[in-house]
């Protein structure tokens, strides 16, 4: 009976019941799904509102906190912080936007043209190729023959790419009122939860909180910056080497930033195209362009702005963002690096609480 009573008290035996629990859990939750549907039709209508008012908080919230620094009342800081979004976008409806419209509409008129050019190009290099294994060549073919078949698959996603953020846009009309009351009472909502909670808890609770709050505004800020940062300095680089589509390349390079790691290398593809169509010296010059900004990014911007806030092993970086990509698509390219991020932050705070628990002797075993 003792030997049995020690067993329970093994280290490996409670991981284990852990383990049963929170599959038993998880089946429970998928056979009685019916009762969380509710639950996520009300989480996926107000998503959207949600997480485009926490984006903006982030950005904006040290604004209103340098405002009342000086003696500004909050409520006041708020309301400079709605003009200037408002300046902002009123400059992007009357300046940007009409650009963009425009060059993207060419662009999808001049696709066919394009087309021809390429299947063009692909035949008079497969008539000089004469030496080249006839698999090699049966491949060339099978290549040109759905060429068409590929831009439409390129064009179908630059499409629902834009209707994904047409999509956003129309939901942003609650957004003003969200981002209102985050930048109003945010503060307010931890002291809230901790006083139902007894000293000890309250202040693991604060704890947490802080730690995931640094973690998404290191993240959410230091990635807007180096992204305006970019779509800047890939705009004046475009305009340099007289690239066509410039601002809605520049733009589309500045979205692509936001995607850790393999957004610079999809943002680099439909400009060095539109470069090559134009003249193929132009497409080693906006390559060059693509090189020199992201040095500049990675080298001197990025490690001022982010620092090693996040610290994540660029192997992890790919295998979230391609599993994501996958699962999610567009969206879950997106969101899965901060996500991770707060995952990480929550574990890691747990496990220190867990290991406090531990007696001494075994506080380093793990």
């Amino acid at each position: 009976m003792k030997v049995v009573f020690v067993l329970f008290q093994t280290r490996w035996f409670k991981s284990l019941v852990t383990a049963i629990l929170i599959f038993i859990l998880i089946y429970l939750i998928s056979i009685t799904n019916f009762i969380f549907v509710p639950v996520g039709a009300y989480i996926a209508a107000i998503a959207v509102p949600i997480i485009g008012a926490g984006f903006i908080f982030y950005v904006t919230n040290p604004i209103v906190n340098y405002l009342e620094k000086h003696k500004i009342p909050r409520i006041a800081g708020i309301i400079i912080v709605f003009l200037l979004i408002l300046l902002v976008g009123f400059l992007l409806v009357n300046y940007i936007a009409p650009i963009v419209e425009t060059q993207f509409n060419k662009f999808i008129n001049n696709i066919p043209n394009m087309v021809k050019q390429s299947k063009t190009v692909v035949n008079l290099w497969q008539d000089s190729q004469t030496f080249l294994p006839e698999q090699v060549l049966d491949y060339i073919q099978e290549f040109t023959n759905n060429l068409d078949t590929y831009v439409e698959n390129i064009t179908g996603f630059l499409i629902e790419f834009i209707g994904q953020i047409f999509g956003f846009v129309f939901s942003f009309f609650l957004i003003p009122f969200f981002l209102f009351f985050m930048l109003k009472d945010g503060d307010k909502f931890v002291p809230f939860i901790s006083q139902f909670l007894s000293e000890p808890k309250a202040n693991s609770f604060k704890k947490l909180t802080t730690s995931i709050n640094h973690t998404l505004a290191s993240f959410i800020q230091g990635q807007f910056i180096v992204s305006i940062c970019v779509g800047v300095m890939l705009y004046i680089g475009y305009r340099i080497i007289g690239l066509e589509y410039s601002m809605t390349l520049a733009l589309f390079g500045l979205i692509m930033n936001f995607i850790p790691f393999l957004g610079p290398f999809l943002s680099a593809i439909p400009a060095v195209l539109v470069a090559f169509f134009q003249e193929p010296m132009t497409a080693v010059w906006a390559l060059v362009v693509m090189v020199i900004a992201q040095q500049i990014e990675s080298n001197f911007i990025s490690p001022n702005v982010m620092g090693r806030v996040l610290k994540l092993h660029p192997l992890t970086v790919i295998t979230l963002v391609l599993a994501a990509g996958g699962i999610a698509g567009f969206l879950g390219l997106l969101f899965i690096i901060p996500a991770y991020a707060v995952l990480k932050t929550i574990t890691a705070h747990f496990y220190q609480e867990w290991k406090k628990d531990q007696p001494q002797n075994e506080q380093n075993i793990i």
